[in-house]
């Protein structure tokens, strides 16, 4: 069902971090309506999903998504499994490795019925090396911002003759089906998504196509038309504490909690927080965006430094701006969110340089919508120091930004 989809300006300022669809109820990745997944729905129709609260026995090892695990085993089950799927979610909350272990579980050769892998059969073992010739992960490559063409229909000299495409139509090699995963399906070039439209409006019947992505506004309209579409919530507090405590990511409890609070619901995100640099530069940018006036120059210096560090490749650099972008967006999302309601912020950091902003309501929500821009430029292969330079002009005179 189609949505009313709110302004672009009101779209930013909702949820702790961005919901990149968000109609009029107000939904975001923790505020999910729909209790079944797979109840006769179209292709086109957007299925949310809230995340899961149940801490039993996670699918797979999988934390928070067992509600979407259950319902695809039901569809399994009954035969009903569709041919092209678009798993959508905040960055870190484990789409990737669900489609991945979903793909397995669909290929084991040693378990008939449910959905699970015995994880010790031929097929799980090239599954987890990547060697099955029956599934393939594709993603972005680590020195571009898009997913090219040639991923999917082969480079210059053997178009059409090689690529995801044209493989995705072989007759299984050892089983009934051929899955593909497609990581970062939003940075797909125009090019590669256009290709791969055909191929999603009338799969294959043994292929099943799973694209995963961040940010539905980033994918073409007629690939999202073409797919069912999983919503997967953030994660809660009580489960990424749990994930960074089993794994030994976090020293101690009181630490593992900390960052689960400060993270928004992405494990991720999380685990970058626990590292003591990044935990001090959002600290530090923190205190720089409560100052006033705002020192432009110092900030824009200082993300300058944090990307330059990074080294040369653009990945790891993009990257490392994003996740500062994300410290300041937090910043002014909590700093808008108290503008308007007198609910005590946990996060002792956060709270210190919030307790010093003496910004309106206005100015916060546009300095907000700046900052989203920017986020938004990074992967559309902007010039990070001119991003930058950019970035804090506007800060400094915020109401430029209404009429550039």
């Amino acid at each position: 069902m189609p949505q009313e989809v709110l302004p672009k300006w009101q779209r930013r300022s909702v949820g702790l971090f961005r919901c990149d669809i968000v109609s009029k109820r107000m939904c975001d990745f923790k505020k999910c309506h729909a209790t079944s997944l797979f109840s006769s729905v179209p292709s086109c129709t957007m299925i949310s999903v809230a995340y899961g609260s149940d801490t039993r026995m996670a699918w797979e090892g999988i934390e928070g998504h067992d509600a979407i695990a259950a319902d695809f085993a039901r569809i399994v089950d009954s035969g009903r499994l569709g041919g092209a799927y678009l798993f959508v979610g905040l960055g870190g909350v484990g789409k990737g490795t669900f489609a991945q272990k979903l793909a397995k579980s669909l290929l084991c050769s040693a378990v008939e019925s449910g959905l699970v892998s015995c994880g010790r059969c031929a097929s799980c073992i090239q599954c987890d090396a990547q060697t099955h010739p029956d599934y393939e992960v594709v993603q972005k490559p680590v020195d571009r911002t898009t997913i090219p063409l040639e991923t999917f229909i082969g480079d210059a000299e053997h178009r059409m003759k090689e690529g995801l495409l044209r493989r995705i139509w072989r007759k299984p090699a050892l089983g009934g089906r051929r899955i593909a995963v497609i990581l970062d399906a939003d940075a797909m070039s125009d090019e590669a998504a256009n290709c791969l439209l055909k191929t999603l409006e009338e799969p294959p019947d043994h292929a099943v196509i799973i694209l995963v992505g961040s940010s539905l506004e980033r994918l073409l309209p007629t690939i999202r038309s073409r797919c069912q579409i999983i919503r997967f919530g953030s994660l809660d507090v009580e489960t990424i504490t749990k994930v960074l405590l089993s794994s030994e990511e976090a020293p101690d409890e009181l630490s593992a909690a900390a960052g689960a609070r400060m993270a928004g619901g992405s494990l991720e995100r999380a685990r970058q927080l626990l590292d003591p640099a990044f935990a001090e530069f959002r600290e530090h940018v923190h205190g720089l965006l409560s100052e006033r006036p705002l020192r432009g120059v110092t900030i824009s210096r200082d993300l300058t430094a944090l990307v330059e560090a990074a080294g040369k490749e653009s990945q790891p650099r993009r990257a490392r701006l994003r996740m500062a972008f994300e410290f300041v967006i937090e910043f002014y999302r909590e700093a808008l969110r108290m503008s308007v309601t007198e609910m005590p912020i946990a996060d002792a950091t956060l709270r210190a340089g919030l307790e010093r902003w003496s910004g309106e309501a206005e100015e916060t929500s546009l300095l907000l919508g700046i900052t989203l821009d920017a986020l938004e430029s990074i992967d559309r292969n902007a010039n990070l120091t001119v991003l930058i330079d950019a970035w804090t002009a506007l800060l400094e005179r915020p109401k430029l930004s209404q009429h550039a």
